[in-house]
């Protein structure tokens, strides 16, 4: 069976799944998306696979699922060697599984807050109670990894290649990190870790960064 990703490289929460699949060594079929230039993510072919019409959305086989942080558990179940990326523990998954909703309930929107205004509803500024939202959450991730390698301990997790995503993103958009030693470290740590980071994960951050940049006033970030 094929495993297809629909996918779209500007996209934190879409690299996430990528970097899942590249962590777990899954092939995957990458489908772009692009929601930039174009509709085709409202098209009927697309909506009649996700009716959600998000990226990512993985296919496999007759089955379908969306949101990178199910897309990751999944492939790491179903295609992993072992368990090492999702345990199986339930303590250990409890762990994992929190910083997945950190990502998704609170680094992530954080980051959303700022940058979707920029970039699809003509907004040119950051708003001082957005900036500090978003330090705070940096602030809480680098506690998280105080003492660790990676977030959930020493090894790396699918939680890792979605929470990266995130931060390589608003790292790419100009924020700071310099604040956040253990953030910092750990960003390196995880390009070092997961295979095809540059590939998979630095180009589209680097894409979103430019995106944002090219629409914010100057000194904005």
């Amino acid at each position: 069976m094929v495993v297809t990703l629909y996918h779209f490289p500007p996209s934190g929460p879409s690299r996430g799944a990528l970097l899942a699949a590249r962590a777990v060594g899954v092939e995957v079929d990458i489908n772009i998306i692009d929601l930039f230039n174009s509709k085709k993510h409202l098209e009927e072919p697309f909506i009649k696979i996700n009716p959600q019409h998000t990226v990512p959305t993985l296919t496999d086989g007759d089955f379908t699922i969306w949101d990178s942080h199910v897309i990751g558990p999944y492939l790491s179940k179903t295609y992993g060697k072992n368990d090492d990326l999702y345990p199986n523990d339930p303590k250990e998954k409890a762990v994992v599984d929190r910083l997945l909703n950190f990502d998704c309930g609170t680094l992530y929107p954080r980051i959303r807050q700022i940058c979707f205004p920029v970039l699809f509803l003509g907004e040119i500024e950051v708003y001082d109670e957005h900036k500090v939202a978003l330090d705070e959450a940096l602030g809480f991730l680098d506690v998280f990894l105080d003492g660790n390698n990676f977030v959930a301990g020493e090894k790396l997790t699918v939680a890792d290649c979605c929470l990266v995503a995130s931060v390589s993103s608003i790292v790419a958009v100009g924020w700071d990190i310099e604040p956040y030693a253990n953030v910092k470290n750990w960003v390196a740590r995880c390009a070092l870790s997961i295979p095809d980071y540059a590939n998979s994960n630095q180009e589209g951050a680097e894409q979103y960064g430019k995106a944002v940049k090219r629409k914010l006033a100057a000194g904005q970030i």
